[in-house]
């Protein structure tokens, strides 16, 4: 049977096919749940699913071809012989077998990439909470500064006006001392000086008394009338 012998090659070369491809898919849940398998990166999330994709495309056409294997085989007319029932029913075996391990696959990957999009997720609050306590404490060290600057210029404005008060005050006593060496210098001077006062005094004296004297005539004046 030429037909039954090109199956039975295809059923094969099928199985194979899938083996290899399960294989790759069960490593897949293995990275995924050591967490070696970036699903951030770009492009990981359709290779998993292309993959995913071909592993079910291979066991579809292991299905149909094995349906297409037990039809050739079921005319009464020619039936099968051992041989090839043996192969037949080997075939069907290693499908029901792919279909469980690609069933228990399936569900291992899913489960990998929920705990996997979970840690994802707590990684991305984590680095949002730290950036965002970055930020904070950025922008306070910030405001620190900007005050510290202030309190600097703040303080130097205070040390230069203090230094402009100990100069003029050092020129004051300066100017001070000169007027004294001058006046210590011209003995006459003093002595001029203190005539000028004498007689402002003595002037102030007789004013007063004169003013005295004329309100006493006033008022004995009014006093008789």
């Amino acid at each position: 049977m030429t037909t039954f012998d090109s199956l039975h090659r295809q059923c094969r070369i099928l199985e194979s096919l899938f083996d290899v491809k399960l294989t790759s898919y069960s490593r897949l849940a293995l990275a995924i749940g050591r967490n070696a398998y970036d699903l951030e990166a770009e492009g990981s999330g359709e290779q998993w699913k292309d993959l995913e994709v071909e592993v079910d495309d291979f066991l579809e056409k292991l299905r149909v071809t094995n349906e297409q294997l037990a039809a050739v085989t079921s005319d009464p007319n020619m039936p099968p012989s051992q041989s090839m029932s043996r192969a037949i029913q080997r075939h069907r075996d290693v499908y029901r077998d792919y279909s469980r391990e690609l069933h228990r696959t399936k569900t291992n990957v899913k489960y990998a990439l929920d705990q996997a999009n979970l840690l994802s997720g707590v990684r991305h609050d984590i680095e949002a909470y730290k950036s965002s306590a970055a930020d904070s404490l950025l922008a306070e060290r910030g405001r620190l500064d900007s005050s510290h600057q202030m309190t600097d210029t703040i303080l130097e404005q205070v040390f230069e006006t203090r230094a402009e008060f100990s100069q003029q005050s050092v020129s004051l006593v300066g100017i001070k001392g000169r007027i004294n060496n001058v006046l210590n210098s011209m003995p006459g001077v003093n002595n001029l000086l203190s005539v000028i006062k004498f007689r402002r005094r003595r002037d102030a004296i007789i004013l007063g008394v004169v003013i005295a004297a004329c309100l006493l005539i006033l008022l004995r004046y009014i006093a008789h009338n």
